[in-house]
């Protein structure tokens, strides 16, 4: 090796020494060479620009300090002479920054005399805020009451909301000066505290800033400041809620006894407080605010049971809630009542039970009148003359119609008969889940002898036309069956408000309709609220959605939405959400611009939720479904085998090939598939007999084809010619073909009898068990309503005979003080008779001994 080295030095130097100006040139090149790599290494250092130097971000006419170098210095000189400060972090390139900017602006030239508003930008790399602070997100906004805080806004950047934060922050205490504000400021849903602190020794109690500093922490873990903070200073106030010392914290609450701070337990400290409140306190109904990315509030909340989700207008700079989230919070609280202790005593002290009745005509009858009779049992008056007031549904004899056909018209004896020894037929019915209440109707035959009047109140109701008829819905009396339900049921809801405005899109995935300016023109047609309700259940991966009546308030609405889902044999019907066929229907437009003739037939139907069971269902035609998702890799690949075998039946006019999205589009229960894809063909006629194409082969050509030659008939007969569907021996078949299926049918006709049969036996006793354990309920309820007036006279008679030997110990107690002092008079009268006696004869000895010295010196 060294010596190959060493000949070619040698080679090179006897070339360089025979030809030296080559050896000048390679020098030169080498020289050249160097200098050139050691100038272009020197300048790579300034080949990145330098940033720009920040501008001004808000307007020079909006009220904001903006700091757009980032000098913190500056933030706390201004921070420190104001009274509430509000410092707006933000970077020049953030979109959501831009869109905050305006509204930011919006508050401050409202409030700008109050707060001093200051925009810092925290993305310059020279500038001190960056250096010092490491934001996720922007824009990022912080208030500070004095030198409390920073307390963060987290709610969204809209100008009502950001200043009602505000608001909240400047006036954190309500104060209450007389006993109607505290009753009003107690009367909300939501928690209360109040505080008592008297400002007659001091103009500044030594626990009120540690009051004002639990309030804005509590503003600090929650920015919708739910809970609200008010503040007594006068004692005969503060004995409206029972307080009577000095420096107390009362904390609100509706269905357990209200709470005073223990002083002696805890310190009193403003982060003790806030722990306490929210330790301690009852929420019937909660604020939910989906930040918009991708979080996991919603679904931490909706795992911990049923959810009734509510959409509601909401105003957040309102003096007073919303119509709509008053009648929701009433009905929350309701539902959380389960000790009835929002009645008076005196509602609770008793219960009756009353029977009012009407009298309805059926439509399309002038001789069948039945008897419709609302039995009530609630706690309420017993001269009140509410409870024998029907329903407005229910007036006119506009409801029931299906129920009272079944009882009246038909003239055969009723399975749930209780009075056949009469000639009226009686059923008693429930329209939903209540225990207070109860419907029964007796129809009867009358003689067709009406006055005029009665005439045209019968042609009236016989015109009432049966698309105004509402669904089978009865509206309850108030407080008769949604209060207390959530201890009546194991399927306890959880309700949730969220702002219908900023959570659209989540409402129409649930179910609202995706045109938000129309829907609200319904919802102000229907119930002037524009509200939308949902109930979701996660852990059944179901949901149903209220569908307002026109006829019905939202608080009634509501109810029966609530009672149908508690009651154990629900009423809703599962809400299936899917894909509105938007692109389907602009195609099909266009093209039937184009070809009026005949619109095109499509290789492969695009099947939603909303014609799924009207294609698949079709009695005249074979459906092979193909089920996939966007996200299904595998379902994918198989997409040219299926269009393959789309174009190979495409002229079979009785084969449907479709498809469905089983992710964006909701189906029954009961053509659900555990895996995708999946294969499932549908034959005609035979709809029942639903195969699906077998896991153990691969989804090829061949096979889906030997799949559908196999279980369809629709393909024996189509490719021969018309002559041999003629021949001899084809109507034999048919023939034979023909009576097997009518002795099947036959056959199944009978079974269907039979088994009706034992239907209608089974409901007739389930029906009597039914009535039994009624009418051992009905005396069960009695016997205890009678131990419970037992046992208030025995109370009654207890407490009257405790007072009688009350009264008596007083009066022989009165009698012995009356015999001492007695004693004690005559004792004093004895001695004041025997010191007058003694007087006595001490003067007559006085007056003898001085007749004796005047006779003596006489």
């Amino acid at each position: 090796m060294l010596r190959r080295v060493r000949q070619s030095l040698r080679q090179v130097l006897f070339l360089m020494a025979r030809r030296p100006d080559l050896l000048c040139g390679a020098i030169v090149l080498g020289v050249l060479l160097v200098l050139a790599v050691k100038f272009t290494c020197s300048r790579a250092k300034n080949v990145v620009a330098a940033a720009r130097p920040p501008v001004r971000f808000f307007s020079p006419d909006a009220p904001v300090v903006d700091l757009y170098l980032g000098q913190l210095d500056q933030v706390e000189r201004l921070r420190s002479v104001a009274e509430v400060s509000f410092i707006f972090f933000y970077a020049p390139w953030c979109a959501h920054s831009m869109a905050a900017r305006q509204e930011v602006q919006q508050v401050a030239k409202k409030l700008a005399k109050q707060v001093q508003f200051v925009a810092v930008n925290c993305w310059w790399s020279q500038g001190k805020c960056r250096r010092q602070n490491r934001f996720y997100h922007y824009p990022v906004i912080h208030l500070f009451y004095r030198r409390f805080g920073p307390i963060e806004y987290r709610g969204p950047f809209l100008a009502p909301y950001i200043e009602s934060f505000v608001l909240r922050v400047i006036t954190p205490l309500t104060y209450l000066p007389s006993r109607g504000h505290v009753e009003e400021f107690l009367s909300y849903h939501e928690p209360r505290v109040v505080g008592f602190f008297q400002f007659n020794s001091s103009p500044q109690p030594p626990g009120y800033i540690t009051f004002l500093s639990s309030a804005l922490q509590v503003l600090k873990r929650d920015f919708r400041g739910v809970v609200r903070f008010g503040v007594v200073t006068n004692k005969q106030v503060a004995g409206a809620i029972s307080l009577t010392e000095d420096e107390t914290v009362f904390l609100h609450r509706r269905f357990n006894s209200s709470l005073i701070f223990p002083r002696n337990d805890l310190n009193f400290t403003s982060e003790a407080i806030c722990r306490w409140v929210f330790e301690n306190r009852e929420t019937v109904l909660q604020w939910l605010q989906p930040p918009g990315t991708k979080s996991r509030l919603l679904e931490e909340e909706l795992t911990k049971g049923p959810a009734l989700l509510l959409f509601v207008p909401h105003d957040p700079l309102g003096s007073q809630p919303s119509p709509a989230l008053r009648q929701v919070a009433d009905i929350a609280v309701r539902y959380h009542s389960c000790d009835n202790s929002h009645h008076s005593s005196w509602d609770k002290s008793f219960s009756f039970r009353s029977l009012c009745c009407q009298s309805v005509v059926l439509p399309q009858s002038s001789t069948s009148v039945c008897e419709v009779c609302l039995s009530l049992s609630w706690p309420s008056f017993a001269t009140s003359p509410l409870h024998c007031l029907f329903p407005p549904s229910i007036q006119g004899g506009d409801i029931f119609q299906t129920y009272l056909r079944r009882c009246c018209l038909h003239q055969l004896p009723s399975p749930v008969s209780i009075n056949s020894a009469t000639s009226m037929g009686c059923s008693n019915f429930l329209d939903s889940y209540s225990p207070f209440s109860q419907y029964s109707a007796c129809c009867r035959k009358v003689e067709p002898q009406l006055n005029e009047s009665q005439a045209k109140e019968e042609s009236e109701m016989q015109s009432v036309p049966p698309s105004l008829i509402p669904p089978f819905s009865v509206r309850q009396p108030e407080g008769d069956g949604i209060t207390g339900l959530r201890c009546q049921t194991n399927r306890t809801l959880r309700f949730y408000v969220l702002d219908v405005a900023l959570n659209w899109p989540l409402a129409v995935r649930l179910g609202a309709s995706g045109n938000r300016s129309a829907s609200l023109e319904q919802e102000d047609d229907r119930s002037g609220d524009g509200s939308f309700a949902a109930i979701v259940n996660l852990k059944d991966e179901v949901h149903y959605v209220l569908q307002h009546t026109p006829a019905a308030t939202l608080t009634e609405s509501l109810e029966a939405f609530i009672r149908n889902f508690s009651a154990p044999y629900s009423l809703l019907q599962r809400h299936l959400v899917g894909e509105e066929d938007r692109k389907g229907a602009e195609e099909e437009a266009m093209r039937s611009d184009e070809h009026t003739q005949s619109p095109p037939r499509f290789l492969i139907t695009e099947l939603t939720t909303s014609s799924f069971l009207p294609s698949v269902m079709d009695l005249q035609k074979d459906v092979l479904l193909f089920y996939y998702t966007q996200w299904c890799g595998f379902c994918s690949v198989l997409n040219h085998i299926i269009i393959q075998l789309a174009r190979l039946l495409q002229g079979n006019g009785t084969i449907t090939v479709a498809r469905v999205n089983v992710a964006r589009n909701d189906l029954p229960w009961e053509f659900m598939v555990d895996h995708v894809p999946s294969i499932l063909f549908f034959p005609r006629y035979r709809k029942h007999l639903s195969v699906k194409f077998p896991d153990n082969l691969p989804i090829t050509l061949p096979n889906l084809l030997r799949f559908i030659l196999q279980h369809s008939g629709s393909l024996h007969h189509t490719h021969k010619p018309p002559v041999e569907t003629g021949g001899p021996g084809h109507s034999p078949f048919l023939g034979s073909e023909f009576l097997t299926l009518q002795r099947e049918v036959q056959a199944l006709h009978h079974a269907r009898e039979r088994l009706s049969q034992q239907l209608a036996q089974l409901w007739r006793d389930n029906r009597r068990l039914k009535f039994e354990a009624r009418a051992l309920e009905t005396e069960n309820a009695e016997l205890q309503r009678e131990r419970r007036s037992l046992e208030e006279q025995h109370r009654e008679k207890s407490r009257q005979l405790s007072e009688a030997v009350r009264r008596l110990q007083e009066l022989a107690d009165a009698s012995e003080n009356l015999l001492n002092e007695n004693t004690l008079l005559r004792v004093l009268l004895r001695a004041l008779t025997d010191r007058t006696e003694a007087r006595e004869e001490a003067e007559v000895e006085r007056k003898e001994t001085e007749q004796k010295r005047s006779h003596m010196a006489s």
